[in-house]
């Protein structure tokens, strides 16, 4: 048998915990909607912040998404608590290069919005912009080994999301 129905917590409280879990973290919403409308600003001429942000939260409505979120923080957590065997530890804390599961955790978000989510999150990983920089910063003693490959994710998929429900004006 699969599945329990035991202890099983509705698709609104999930929700609700994972953006409580992200706020705990230092990310705001907003922040993650800045992200998708600088990836989307250029093709979408009339895009508004509000609506970056609506798209962001029905990203995150998504169990798979929701899942990743969920799993990414609590590993950072246990990370900056000390709270994992070495060498992954060591790995998590310093961000290694060649780790790579934080972005192949971040590809189960990116796998419900298609190649386009796929493009965006490479290329916002690379200039990191916005928040994605904070998270990045490792001199205030906060592990966001994952967090910021999710938050990078979250945004690119929002950014998918836009761009398969609107029609999109060339770039100039």
């Amino acid at each position: 048998m699969t599945g329990s129905t035991q202890n099983c917590v509705s698709e609104e409280e999930l929700y609700q915990t994972t953006l409580q879990w992200i706020a705990k973290r230092g990310v705001e919403l907003k922040e993650i909607a800045e992200l998708t409308f600088f990836l989307q600003k250029d093709y979408l001429p009339s895009l508004t912040l509000e609506e970056c942000l609506e798209n962001v939260k029905q990203v995150l409505k998504k169990r798979e998404v929701q899942n990743a979120v969920l799993t990414g923080i609590q590993l950072d957590m246990l990370a900056e608590r000390r709270q994992l065997e070495e060498p992954l530890l060591d790995m998590l804390v310093r961000d290694e290069g060649l780790y790579g599961i934080d972005e192949v955790l971040s590809m189960a978000i990116l796998n419900v919005y298609g190649s386009i989510g796929l493009t965006n999150y490479g290329y916002i990983d690379r200039v990191k912009p916005g928040v994605l920089k904070r998270l990045n910063d490792k001199h205030d003693g906060e592990i966001h080994t994952f967090l910021d490959d999710i938050v990078g994710a979250i945004a690119a998929s929002a950014s998918s999301r836009l761009a398969h429900n609107r029609k999109q004006a060339p770039p100039d």
